[in-house]
């Protein structure tokens, strides 16, 4: 029997489903993480072989301690993932020293985690990357400015999301930045790119090839989202473009992406860029190995009537082939900020929308920032209809 260890398999909490299936294909599914045992959800529990509780997830030694002994119990680890951006490093670190050749390596981080290791491996296959400059001094951020012209991006250059992430518009925005930045932190100052964000999400086989695509649109920053408190809006769609596409593959070659759940950001212009291309193009925008973030698995499975969380089972205990979707939709998630009036209540919505609805919840406080408070994740068969859908969700006083 094969060895799967699940770094934090109780967040999000959706991903005990991988734990079911992983099981179900005949994997022991042990699992590492810092909640309490009695407080797992039941169907993590009752998918899990095993579980080891931690001090503290931060700790290496204590998660070290803990593969340690489940190797001692059950014999080689073949698979450790904890399919979550914030662990990559960690399971990187833990591959490496217990020798689990399964996924990256501790040698494979910094063209997967730092945004300005990443620009080299998209230009190797002809994607376009923004300009962009290490923040140094204000000497140093003015010379590139001159170059690229207000207003720029500025974000952690190893970092998660849209946090601390800032758009700067002139010469007193960058010396509030320089003066208040984290000196601990590497920061990446880009041009500004006028677009919109498309995903290419995957999940690839031992092969390098995908046995799954589909990928999502958001309309709106997420940079605006976390910063100004404003509602999260983003769908799956219903078919992948093909210039999404095409990006994307060529994407998991660069990167050398195998036996991996993956979710890559593009920009789709929405006006001529003078360095990255003509309306409409798509160049990068950074790599993200892992699934797209909070309840997105369960939205690809409604648009595209499937279970991406047996078919990421069956990648890693079969090496499967690709599998045929069901009925394809359009998978609106919408997250409304508490405090705003909105024209309709949260009954109104759900009596108006009833039918098209797949999932209503409170947001975890660790995802809100960029979410929102209280999300609405429903299936439309035509774009209209979900604009129509977006408006009545988030349409204020």
């Amino acid at each position: 029997m094969k060895n799967f260890v699940f770094i934090s398999p109780n967040f999000p909490t959706n991903y005990w489903q991988f734990c079911k299936h992983l099981k179900d294909n005949g994997l022991r599914v042990l699992g590492v993480g810092d909640q309490p045992y009695d407080t797992l959800l039941p169907e993590l529990k009752e998918n899990l072989h095993e579980y080891y509780k931690v001090g503290s997830m931060e700790n290496y030694d204590e998660v070290y301690r803990a593969v340690a002994f489940f190797i001692s119990k059950y014999g080689r680890i073949d698979w450790l993932e904890s399919n979550n951006e914030y662990w990559l490093e960690r399971d990187a670190m833990l591959r490496t020293d217990f020798h689990i050749t399964s996924g990256f390596q501790v040698e494979d981080m910094e063209r997967i985690k730092y945004k300005s290791k990443m620009k080299p491996y998209y230009q190797a296959v002809g994607i376009p990357t923004a300009r962009y400059h290490i923040v140094d001094n204000f000497e140093g951020c003015k010379k590139f400015i001159d170059e690229v012209n207000w207003p720029v991006i500025v974000k952690p250059d190893n970092g998660v999301g849209a946090s601390s992430t800032f758009k700067l518009k002139n010469d007193d925005d960058l010396r509030a930045f320089l003066a208040d930045m984290d000196r601990h932190v590497s920061y990446i100052m880009e041009e500004f790119i006028t677009a919109e964000v498309n995903s290419y999400d995957a999940i690839i086989d031992s092969k390098g090839e995908p046995i799954f695509e589909t990928g999502n649109v958001t309309p709106n920053s997420i940079m605006d989202v976390v910063n100004t408190g404003d509602n999260s809006i983003y769908y799956i769609v219903n078919e992948l473009p093909e210039d999404t596409r095409k990006a994307g593959r060529a994407t998991v070659k660069s990167f050398g992406v195998k036996n991996r759940f993956v979710h890559f950001e593009f920009f789709r212009l929405t006006a001529d860029h003078p360095h990255m291309g003509k309306k409409g193009d798509v160049v990068a925008l950074e790599v993200n190995m892992r699934p797209c973030g909070g309840f997105s698995p369960d939205m690809m499975n409604f648009a595209n009537s499937t279970d991406v969380y047996k078919i990421y089972a069956d990648m890693i205990a079969f090496d499967s082939t690709l599998k045929p979707c069901g009925e394809k939709n359009f998978c609106a998630f919408a997250g409304r900020r508490d405090g705003k009036n909105f024209k309709l209540s949260h009954q109104e919505l759900m009596d108006k929308y009833r039918s098209q609805m797949r999932m209503v919840s409170r947001i975890p406080d660790a995802l809100s920032g960029a979410m929102g408070n209280q999300m609405y994740v429903a299936n439309f068969p035509t774009k209209e209809a979900l604009d129509a859908f977006y408006k009545d969700a988030c349409e204020t006083w």
